[in-house]
């Protein structure tokens, strides 16, 4: 392993992380720099920014809900022909589920597992030289943590810039550069996160602005040489918490109604010899016949609902593909699997009514967190007792619960139950939960 690496990560969410990460990430690929990069938790929006940013596939890396072999087998995969491996870190540095040491899903403990330097990057909007003591805080809390040094965000003027930066280097960090308050070079976005890259209407001037932006102030060649080599502590385990394909040929819903899917997830089916048939239900698409299951990731149906309730091709495809084979539903997908779909002005939408429940997205409720789902009979995500590390995170709620049986048995990142989960009738389940990893 010959790959760099540094982590890009913040006190707290809504410092500008995302933005900076990008900027350092275009930048360095326009200075030829062969850059790839991953992103700290469950999130499926921030990676395709990063490979549209570096022309690399990302991946996802989960403390939580992934065994350490399969943490070391995804970021060798992602470094392995890389110059600079970045990670972009999630909520704050130190933030993450009550538990064990390693294993709360923090971005620290991905810095600590391998051993990677941190950039901290400070939202020092409302604030001057206390700058110093948050930063001084950060640099001494964890020794299995080290911060390299520090870039500000949103600062008012240069004399602000100079108030703080002077501050936190007598404390004898760093100052990898300095980014004004501009509203210019903020993402847009929506009630999961950003709008998705693959909406943005032009992808490479967005990089261009943000790589411009980093080369005007930050310190690009000390970024770059803050990066340490990558350490990879566990023994190689290529089928560690790996997820089972759902079938031999897999058809997968994706398009702007159905987005959700983890790159590694998908790897492993191939890397377990299935064939991956990409169809649009928004598109009226139907399941291709060939496939002997279909998977229905989360995404934005809520969104989509009129489009989707009209695409009847789709609906009748999908529930004669159901009489016969399998049909699976995350988050977005079971909403669609369901009676109907509120949407937030009140509208009733039909779905494909393979499953009993349906959904409001008016009546929204924030259900977020990890889970650990144990399955209740045998499924695409394994057999009967099968012990799958995911995460929930949506603002759907049941109107009507419906009576199939349930599909899985929850509890929290604390080992609370949280009681059954989504449905299951013949061959066809859902859930709200997403699932990460088998349980190592």
């Amino acid at each position: 392993m010959t790959a760099r690496g540094l982590i890009i990560a913040a006190p707290n969410s809504g410092a500008g992380k995302t933005t900076i990460t990008l900027a350092v990430l275009a930048a360095l690929k326009r200075r030829g720099v062969k850059i790839s990069a991953a992103k700290a938790g469950p999130d499926y929006i921030d990676p395709a920014f990063h490979a549209a940013m570096t022309g690399r596939a990302a991946v996802n890396l989960d403390s939580w809900a992934m065994p350490a072999a399969l943490l070391d087998m995804l970021a060798a995969r992602a470094a392995g022909s890389a110059d600079i491996f970045v990670i972009e870190g999630v909520m704050g540095l130190f933030d993450g589920a009550a538990g064990t040491a390693g294993r709360r899903g923090a971005t620290a403990d991905l810095a600590a597992h391998f051993d990677l330097p941190v950039v901290l990057v400070v939202d020092v909007a409302r604030q001057a030289q206390s700058a110093a003591a948050v930063a001084r805080g950060f640099a001494s809390h964890d020794p299995a943590v080290k911060i390299a040094g520090v870039i500000l965000n949103r600062t008012a003027s240069e004399r602000h810039r100079a108030l703080v930066a002077d501050a936190i280097s007598a404390c004898g960090l760093p100052i990898f550069g300095a980014l004004p308050r501009d509203k210019a070079v903020a993402l847009p976005e929506r009630h999961l996160g950003l709008v998705q890259a693959a909406e943005h209407a032009d992808l490479a001037a967005l990089s261009d602005r943000l790589a411009l932006m980093a080369e005007r102030h930050l310190d690009l060649d000390a970024i770059g040489a803050a990066a340490a080599p990558l350490t990879l502590r566990a023994r190689v385990n290529s089928s560690a918490g790996v997820l089972p394909p759902p079938g031999q040929r897999v058809a997968l819903a994706q398009d702007g109604a159905f987005s959700f899917v983890y790159p590694h997830v998908v790897e492993a089916w191939r890397s377990a010899g299935a064939e991956v048939i990409v169809f649009s239900p928004l598109a009226d698409e139907a399941p291709p016949e060939r496939a002997d299951s279909c998977w229905l990731p989360g995404g934005y149906p809520e969104l989509h609902a009129g489009p989707l309730a009209a695409a009847r091709r789709f609906s009748e495809g999908l529930r004669r593909f159901a009489e016969t084979r399998p049909v699976h539903g995350e988050c977005g997908g079971y909403m669609v699997l369901g009676q109907s779909i509120e949407t937030a002005d009140g509208r009733q939408h039909a779905m494909t009514g393979l499953l009993g429940h349906s959904t409001s997205f008016a009546k929204r409720k924030l259900h977020l967190g990890y889970r650990a789902a144990r399955v209740l009979s045998d499924s695409v995500l394994g057999a009967k007792g099968a012990l799958v590390r995911g995460h929930e995170f949506h603002y759907a709620s049941l109107t009507a619960q419906g009576d199939d049986d349930a599909f899985a048995e929850l509890s929290d990142a604390q080992d609370r139950a949280i009681g059954n989960s989504g449905g299951r009738r013949g061959r066809v389940s859902g859930t709200f939960f997403h699932a990460i990893a088998a349980e190592g």
